[in-house]
């Protein structure tokens, strides 16, 4: 077994071509069973070290490398996990979104990590309902992971019902079916809402479109601040497509809207969008309006000043999503996850 391999692929000296080309051929050479052989290969603990690293250098002198689609024929494994972005009610928003691209990113280093591939989806639910059941029915993938829920949750809901490696990233609510990871929105509003009123606001605005349930309890949160204060909450359905993003803000903060002083964004996009409209009417930030945003993107510490926002444990969350995906495609029950939020203070509000 000491001898190296030649430049005409046979070991040096033996005149004889030797070929390497199934676990067998190397099992042959190494002197142990084909079983070895796959366990040493896949670095299991139940082949002794010094066994795995002969067998291990052996493939390496011999350019071994297994059949991998093969081995995933006989474990009914792809070796692919579904990403998909439902985008429901908001339709117009892109993949581009910050958001999603800073989630992805994660996702796919936790992925990589764990050996599997990434097949990204894009669904626009058609009124058929069955988006998400194309693709967990497809055969293309282990398991699927869903971010954000829009206006689906129901549709998610159903299909977990008898698909169970499926993940998403968002709100969990009571009685909700679908195994989720995400943040206390609910506190994450309120965190914001009691900031701006601790910096002195007192005519608070909620700006964002409150049909999909995260963004709903942050509303919820805000309302419930404000109301414990003895103060109004004004709410200003902003959608989060940046092409109907800044008009909408920009006719909300007009008129009666100037007379804001505190605005808690459902997003850091909404946030980021209100600061520049702001900006081209000549209202001063944070001596004239404060702005709390949400998710504390990379952005975020950017803005012109940089932006008070609620953060999300964006990459912490990605690590969870894969790792309880992981645990219900092995047929482990494993449950969700509600994050806490944390309250970044910048320069966008007074303190």
């Amino acid at each position: 077994m000491g001898e190296s391999r030649s430049g005409n692929g046979s070991p040096e000296g033996s005149g004889a071509l030797v070929e390497v080309r199934t676990l067998a051929d190397l099992a042959r050479l190494a002197g142990v069973s084909a079983g070895t052989v796959s366990r040493a290969l896949a670095g299991k603990a139940l082949v002794n070290a010094e066994t795995r690293e002969r067998i291990q250098e052996l493939a390496r002198q011999y350019g071994f490398r297994p059949n991998q689609m093969a081995s995933k024929l006989r474990s009914r494994r792809t070796g692919a996990i579904g990403v998909v972005i439902p985008l429901g009610h908001e339709q117009r928003r892109q993949i581009s979104d910050p958001f999603f691209l800073t989630l992805l990113g994660h996702l796919a280093d936790e992925l990589t990590e764990s050996g599997y591939d990434l097949m990204l989806s894009r669904a626009i639910p058609d009124g058929t309902a069955d988006w998400l059941e194309r693709i967990t029915g497809s055969g293309m993938v282990d398991g699927v992971l869903v971010i954000g829920q829009a206006d689906q949750s129901a549709v998610i809901d159903r299909v977990a019902s008898s698909y169970r490696p499926l993940v998403s990233w968002g709100a969990h609510q009571a009685g909700q079916a679908h195994c989720a990871v995400g943040t206390d929105n609910a506190l994450g509003g309120r965190l914001a809402a009691e900031h701006l009123i601790a910096c002195g606001a007192r005519r608070l605005a909620f700006l964002g479109e409150t049909t999909a349930a995260e963004i709903a309890l942050r509303h919820a949160g805000a309302a419930a601040a404000a109301q414990a204060a003895g103060l109004p909450l004004t709410h200003v359905p902003v959608n989060l497509a940046d092409a109907e993003m800044g008009p909408q803000i920009k006719a909300a903060l007009a008129g009666t809207g100037a007379a804001h002083e505190g605005l808690v964004c459902a997003s850091d996009l909404i946030a980021m969008s209100a600061l520049r409209c702001l900006h081209e009417t000549g209202r001063a930030v944070p001596a004239d309006v404060q702005i709390v945003g949400f998710d504390d993107l990379p952005l975020a510490q950017q803005t012109a000043p940089p932006l008070t926002t609620v953060r999300q444990e964006i990459a912490e969350g990605a690590r969870l999503m894969v790792e309880t995906l992981k645990g219900r495609i092995e047929g482990r029950d494993m449950p969700g996850t509600v994050m806490p939020p944390r309250l970044i203070v910048r320069e966008t509000t007074r303190h």
